[in-house]
C-alpha cells in the first residue's frame, strides 16, 4: 500500500479493500476510503449537518432520503451526518446543493462501518430513488437541460408513494379493468406464462405502474404475493444485483405509463 496520499484520478494510488482493511489498525492510519469510478455500480449520497451525535436523531429531508433509499447507510465520520451508498447512475447536472452530495465518479467516502440501524446490510440497487433525491435535492430548479424528460419522469415517480401505502395500491390494482390478471399473479399463478421469472415481471410491471415506479414500494409489496420465492434474494449479476433487484429495475423501465 502507498504511503503517499491517495488520488481520485490515480488509481496507482489506490489498493484493494483487503489490503486497506488490513492496515487500517495502524496508528497513522485514520481510516478507510472507497473511491467511486465510472467502473463500478455505486452510488454515493453525502448527507452533511443531519444529525445529533448525542441523541442520533435525524432532521426531516435526511430521514425522508434514507427511507426512500432504502440502501445501505452509515454514519459519517464527524457523527453528524450520514453516507448511504446505493447501485445506480445519476442523471447529469450537478452533483451538490446545500447539505445534499451525490457522486458515482471520481470522489471517495471515508467509510466508519457504524451502520444506521434499520438500513439494509448491502448496497441495493435503486435507480428510480436515486434519480427521485438527485431531481428534488440536488438539480438546478430551472434546469431545463437534456435530463428534463427524466427529471419529469422523476416527478412521477414518488407521487403515488406518497400518497397511496400498499393496502390502497392492492386495493386500486385488484379493481381495475385488468384486476383479475393482476389477481392472479398476486396469488401465485403462473398461468399463461412460459416461466416463473415471466410472471415475475409482469406482476413487477403491474407494480411499476401502481406505485409509480417505487422501487421500494414494489419490492415490499412483491415479498407479500404468492410469487416469491428464494430466487428473489440471490446475487445473478456481476454487480451484486440480485434477482429480485434486476427485475424491478427492468420492469421500471419497461413501464412508460404510470398511475397519477
Amino acid at each position: 500500500m502507498s504511503r503517499t496520499f491517495a488520488s481520485t484520478a490515480d488509481p496507482e494510488t489506490w489498493s484493494t479493500f483487503e489490503e486497506a482493511l488490513s492496515t487500517a489498525t495502524r496508528p497513522d492510519v485514520s481510516g478507510i476510503g472507497f473511491v467511486f469510478t465510472s467502473d463500478d455500480p455505486y452510488v454515493g449520497v453525502d448527507l452533511d449537518d443531519c444529525r445529533d451525535p448525542e441523541s442520533g436523531a435525524f432532521d426531516p429531508d435526511a430521514i425522508r432520503i434514507v427511507t426512500r433509499l432504502q440502501s445501505y447507510t452509515e454514519v459519517s465520520p464527524s457523527g453528524t451526518g450520514v453516507h448511504v451508498i446505493a447501485r445506480g447512475r445519476l442523471p447529469g447536472g450537478p452533483r451538490r446543493r446545500g447539505g445534499v452530495e451525490m457522486y458515482d465518479d471520481a470522489r471517495f467516502f471515508t467509510m466508519t462501518g457504524d451502520r444506521v440501524q434499520g438500513t439494509p446490510e448491502r448496497a441495493c440497487v435503486r435507480p428510480s430513488a436515486l434519480r427521485w433525491v438527485h431531481a428534488s435535492y440536488v438539480a438546478d430548479d430551472d434546469d431545463e437541460g437534456p435530463d428534463e424528460a427524466v427529471s419529469s419522469r422523476v416527478a412521477q415517480v414518488g407521487s403515488v408513494s406518497t400518497t397511496m401505502d400498499d393496502t390502497e395500491v392492492l386495493q386500486r390494482a385488484k379493481a381495475a379493468k385488468n384486476g383479475e390478471k393482476f389477481s392472479r399473479l398476486w396469488n401465485g399463478s403462473i398461468s399463461g406464462y412460459e416461466s416463473h421469472s415471466e410472471a415475475d415481471m409482469a406482476l413487477c410491471c403491474l407494480l411499476a405502474f401502481w406505485t409509480g415506479g417505487d422501487d421500494v414500494q414494489m419490492d415490499r409489496l412483491f415479498r407479500e404475493s404468492g410469487l416469491l420465492r428464494e430466487k428473489w434474494d440471490e446475487v445473478h449479476f456481476s454487480d451484486g444485483a440480485t434477482y429480485g433487484e434486476r427485475t424491478i429495475e427492468r420492469a421500471i423501465v419497461r413501464t412508460d405509463d404510470l398511475y397519477r
